[in-house]
C-alpha cells in the first residue's frame, strides 16, 4: 500500500554522538566567537541601531554547532572571519525574509506537486530530502528559491541529536523543466554562503544527457569538498547508506510513496513545528542563550567530556554568564535536568 505522509525522526540512541572535542587552539577561536556574540550589549553591525539586538530566534540559531560549523567553513582561519560569515548570514536571513514574508502559506504553490519533499533517514540519520524536477509545477521566479530553502529550514527541524547534515536525492527521471544556470548559481551561491557545512551526502540517478552537460557546466562553481559528496545512480540499500525501509523505490528502497499534498504538506509542517518547539521549551529552560548545545535540548542530557574538555565548557560558560548574569547557575543547573532550514546542493 503506498504511504503518503512522511516518516519520523528515528531513534538514535547508540548511532549518534556529539561534536568531538575541540583542540586548545579551536577552543580559543571558538570562545571568542561565544563571547562576541553572547556579549551583554552586542548589536548586530550594518542594521538600524533599533534593529541591532539579536531575536530570540536568532539566539536560538546561534547554538554551539552553528558556531563551530562556520568555524570550520574558514577551515579555522580565525575566530574574526568565522564572526563575519555569521554576521552576513544574520544580515541575510533577516533581508531574504525568515522572520516575517516566508511562511508555510506563501510557499505552498510551490509544493504541491511533490517536486520537493522529505522522506526516510539513511543509516547516520540524515533526513532524505527528495528534488523531482519532472514534477515543476511552476515558472521560474524567486519564490522557488523562497520555496528551496524553506524545505531545508523544515529539514533542520527534522534532525535529531548529533545530525547536522541531510541526504540530497536527486530523480532527474521523466522529462521536466530544469532550472536555468542564473537560477541555479544563485542557489549554489546561497548554499555555499549561509548553509556551511550541511550537506552529509548527495545521490543523483537517471541523468539524461541535456543534464548532464548541465552538471558538467555547474559542478565547477561547487566547492570541491562539496563536489567529493555528490554520488551518481548509486545503490544506496546494497552500499549500507539506507536501509531497506527509509528510501523509496525508485533509489533501490522498498518504500511505495505516493505524494498526496492534502495528506503530506500538514503531517510534515506539523512534524517540524512539534520537533521545533519541543527543542526551544527545552533551550529556554536550559537558559535561552547563545551558544548552547542542540545535541543537550534535542537529546535530553549533556555530552559526555573528558576532564580537560569539562574545565574549558565550565570556562566558555563562565565567560557567557559574566556578560549574561541571567544564564550562569540557573542554565547550569537547568543542563544537568534537561537533556535548525534546496534545490541544488546543501553544502
Amino acid at each position: 500500500m503506498p504511504v503518503h505522509i512522511p516518516l519520523p525522526v528515528p531513534d538514535l540512541t547508540g548511532r549518534s554522538k556529539p561534536q568531538g572535542h575541540l583542540s586548545e587552539v579551536q577552543q580559543e577561536k571558538y570562545q571568542a566567537v561565544l563571547k562576541h556574540f553572547g556579549s551583554e550589549d552586542y548589536k548586530l553591525p550594518g542594521v538600524p541601531e533599533e534593529d541591532g539586538e539579536l531575536k530570540e530566534v536568532e539566539k536560538f540559531w546561534l547554538t554551539y554547532e552553528c558556531l563551530l560549523r562556520y568555524l570550520r567553513a574558514v577551515k579555522w582561519a580565525s575566530a574574526e572571519a568565522a564572526i563575519k560569515r555569521l554576521e552576513d548570514t544574520l544580515k541575510w536571513r533577516r533581508e531574504f525574509g525568515w522572520y516575517d514574508k516566508i511562511t508555510a502559506e506563501y510557499v505552498e504553490p510551490e509544493g504541491v506537486t511533490g517536486k520537493a519533499d522529505v522522506f526516510g533517514y539513511d543509516v547516520d540519520g540524515r533526513p532524505a530530502q527528495y528534488l523531482t524536477p519532472s514534477k515543476q509545477n511552476t515558472e521560474e521566479s524567486h519564490r522557488q528559491i523562497e520555496f528551496t530553502f524553506f524545505m531545508v529550514e523544515k529539514l533542520m527541524d527534522l534532525m535529531g541529536p548529533g545530525v547536522e547534515t541531510l541526504a540530497l536525492m536527486i530523480n532527474f527521471g521523466d522529462r521536466g523543466k530544469n532550472p536555468s544556470m542564473s537560477t541555479s548559481r544563485k542557489v549554489l551561491d546561497i548554499l555555499q554562503t549561509h548553509y556551511p557545512e550541511r550537506l552529509g551526502r548527495a545521490f543523483v540517478i537517471n541523468v539524461p544527457f541535456v543534464i548532464n552537460m548541465f552538471l558538467k557546466l555547474i559542478m565547477p562553481f561547487v566547492d570541491p569538498v562539496t563536489r567529493e559528496k555528490v554520488h551518481f545512480n548509486p545503490d544506496v540499500v546494497k552500499e549500507g547508506l539506507f536501509t531497506a525501509d527509509q528510501v523509496k523505490k525508485q533509489f533501490g528502497g522498498s518504500v511505495e510513496f505516493e505524494y498526496k499534498h492534502e495528506a503530506y504538506w500538514p503531517a510534515f509542517l506539523k512534524m517540524c513545528e512539534e520537533n521545533r518547539t519541543a527543542w526551544m521549551k527545552k533551550w529556554r529552560a536550559m537558559g535561552g542563550t547563545v551558544g548552547l548545545k542542540e545535541w543537550d535540548f534535542k537529546n535530553g542530557e549533556t555530552a559526555p567530556s573528558t576532564e580537560v574538555n569539562e574545565k574549558k565548557d565550565v570556562a566558555v560558560a563562565e565567560s557567557a554568564a559574566a556578560s549574561q548574569p541571567q544564564t550562569s547557575e540557573k542554565t547550569i543547573a537547568a543542563v544537568e535536568e534537561v537533556p535548525v532550514v534546496e534545490t541544488a546542493v546543501a553544502v
